[in-house]
């Protein structure tokens, strides 16, 4: 009887457990939880039903000496195998990954901060050259033979670009844009449109102007997350003025028809 009894305490308390947990993952997806989140309070409620179950578990019969001390052994081993596979099934977190991103967005500053000041001393070279060439002009028609040489800087090659829609990609992954939205079929927690088609939908100065001011649109079907404010509205300080220009240019090549991207609406 004993064994009947706790046998339908533990169906009644595993039921329990799975109706607590579903109502938590509907309710985590309701207020846009990730994913990952969602399974974590899945497996929160089951490990409470789990610990409920044991509270009704029979006695065990007393164990001494070495049975105690191998009962002790596999219930260590069981908890830590149970411990190691749940938490390989969790995404994992890449301090090296983290850090690639990190170095990626300081590497940008520092070369605009170092090009900022290259720019400064040749815009200055321009102006003494332009000087000193106004100077030149000036002997001459006094009829003076003196000639000033001045250091040319038209034959300063500026840096190269580079590939703009391969840096406009690197942007969408250095400032996480995967988080609210869907592309290539991966990505997005439902706080933002599939982005697969908006380059037909969007022209490059409004893409622009809803990176810089995420008000001034809202896509087709997200009016509770466009009144929330989902969107951030960090990037125009955040981000420089090439890098934004680079996302807008890899945004604009996205015109995949076959994936159904939310209509932009013009809002202000």
């Amino acid at each position: 009887m004993a064994n009947q009894s706790f046998t339908k305490s533990v169906l009644k308390k595993t039921i329990i457990g799975i109706i607590i947990g579903g109502i938590l993952v509907v309710a985590a997806q309701q207020t846009h939880f990730p994913p990952i989140f969602q399974i974590m309070f899945f497996i929160y409620a089951m490990l409470g039903s789990l610990v409920f179950i044991l509270l009704d578990a029979p006695p065990m019969k007393r164990l001494e000496g070495v049975k105690a001390l191998g009962a002790l052994l596999v219930f260590y081993v069981l908890l830590s195998g149970l411990y190691i596979a749940g938490a390989s099934i969790l995404p994992q977190f890449d301090p090296a990954d983290e850090a690639g991103k990190i170095e990626k967005i300081l590497k940008i500053r520092k070369a605009r901060s170092e090009q900022g000041k290259a720019d400064e001393l040749i815009a200055r070279a321009k102006v003494l050259d332009e000087r000193a060439k106004a100077i030149t002009a000036q002997l001459s028609s006094l009829g003076a033979g003196a000639q000033v040489e001045v250091a040319s800087t038209s034959g300063a090659k500026a840096p190269a670009s580079g590939d703009i829609i391969a840096k406009g990609k690197e942007q969408w992954e250095l400032q996480e844009c995967y988080n609210c939205h869907k592309l290539f079929g991966s990505g997005g927690k439902k706080r933002g449109p599939v982005l697969d088609n908006i380059g037909s939908l969007m022209t490059p100065e409004a893409l622009r102007e809803k990176i810089l001011n995420p008000k001034s649109w809202m896509a087709e079907g997200f009016d509770k997350q466009y009144e929330k404010g989902k969107m951030p509205d960090k990037y125009r300080d955040l981000m420089f003025e090439e890098e934004i220009n680079a996302l807008v240019a890899f945004l604009s090549t996205l015109k995949d028809t076959s994936v159904e991207t939310p209509k932009p609406i013009k809002m202000n």
